[in-house]
């Protein structure tokens, strides 16, 4: 056919058929064409679907990690708090290295600072045991001094329903006496957990304080080559993140404790001891921890010295609250967590419902650490000074 046409010279080039027959059947070649461009996925929904699996495999990942986590929830337990230790435990190590071998130094400097703990505990005990006897009837008047201001204005509660409350009360506990013996019983039992974290915890921050660089030379030498420095510059800006926190932490936490103390001696409160040490412990946990830790001495006031030092205790949670929001927490942890207000309430609160009182607690250090990584990763490396290492360097 085509030698035909060539040697009448019809031939025609094919742009002009194509045309021709565009030109014939124009209706049926427009649904042609929307046939095919159905099957077309635009560049946005394949990007966003590209980005849907990929996060969808993290989570999982992510997912798998955290179930892991809960498996083995002592043993990081222990880890966290070994790395809080090395934190500590280094400036001093590095102060005595100058003048002695560095685990002749790491020797003293964990053996002074158990001195200092048990120091302290005994100084607990002692001032309960001194305070118990008096505490007893300081208490009972406290309840009674309730009872009449709550039978006053402007609550106006009758008496009889306080009394058949104290007596429900009372008769609740004598037929549960069992069952709360026997819970008490195995949380008691979980004081031996307790004292294994523990042990695991100094035992691993004597090791991660004299040998850490080794240890985390080790573990680079055995990642590829290529990678070695990316995972250099990411331990240097983790482990710089979270001895930043710890250490900022213990300062906001020990001015807290301060000031309470302080405040609660000046009111002539019960216990003051025991609950500026609760004061301490509990504003570890950001946000929240601090007036959990009030709150427990607001009631500590009522009972012991009546309602108008109950409420004067009960106006400290809003000045400390101001002066460690607005104060301690810019100046002392701004310049190692960089998160914003509304990321840590988030990150305590998903904590809290994750993994309870420990997530809580692990939940803004975890957080601070992701986020300077991925700085670290799409900014480039932070200068830093020569007296930071990576985790678990000490």
């Amino acid at each position: 056919m085509e030698r035909r046409g060539a040697a009448h010279g019809n031939t025609r080039p094919p742009v002009e058929v194509t045309s021709r027959i565009r030109g014939r059947f124009p209706g049926r070649q427009g649904t042609m064409d929307q046939h095919s461009g159905s099957r077309v996925v635009g560049p946005g929904l394949r990007r966003a679907s590209d980005y849907a699996w990929r996060l969808l495999i993290l989570g999982a990942a992510v997912y798998l990690l955290f179930r892991l986590l809960l498996r083995f929830e002592l043993v990081f337990i222990a880890l966290f708090l070994a790395l809080i230790l090395t934190s500590l435990l280094r400036p001093p190590v590095r102060f005595l290295a100058r003048w002695m071998p560095r685990p002749l130094a790491v020797l003293a400097t964990a053996l002074g600072s158990l001195a200092v703990l048990g120091a302290l505990a005994w100084v607990v005990a002692d001032s309960v045991s001194n305070e118990s006897g008096s505490l007893a009837s300081e208490f009972r008047g406290g309840v009674d001094r309730i009872r009449t201001w709550l039978q006053g204005a402007p609550f106006r509660v009758n008496p009889n329903t306080l009394t058949n409350l104290q007596s429900k009360l009372t008769t609740w506990v004598s037929q549960h006496r069992s069952t709360l013996i026997t819970q008490a019983l195995s949380e008691a039992s979980r004081i031996v957990d307790v004292l294994a974290v523990l042990a695991l915890s100094v035992f691993c921050a004597v090791f991660f304080t004299s040998s850490g660089d080794r240890m985390w030379h080790w573990f680079t030498r055995q990642l590829p080559p290529g990678s070695r420095d990316t995972w250099t510059r990411c331990g240097h800006t983790a482990w710089r993140t979270f001895a930043g926190y710890t250490r900022g932490s213990i300062l906001v936490a020990g001015t807290n404790a301060l000031m309470v103390g302080v405040a609660l001696e000046l009111l002539r409160v019960p216990l003051v001891l025991p609950l500026t040490l609760l004061e301490f412990v509990a504003s570890f946990i950001p946000l929240i921890g601090s007036p959990i830790a009030l709150a427990v001495a607001t009631v500590v006031a009522l009972a012991g010295r009546g309602v108008t030092t109950a409420v004067i205790v009960l106006a400290l949670i809003v000045v400390i609250g101001q002066i460690e929001g607005h104060v301690l927490q810019p100046f002392v942890l701004g310049w190692s967590v960089r998160l914003h207000p509304v990321a840590v309430a988030v990150c305590v609160i998903a904590g809290t419902t994750l993994a309870g009182l420990a997530g809580a607690v692990v939940a803004v250090p975890l957080a601070s650490i992701g986020w300077a990584v991925w700085r670290t990763l799409h900014e480039g490396p932070e200068p830093r000074a020569d007296d930071e290492a990576p985790a678990p360097s000490a």
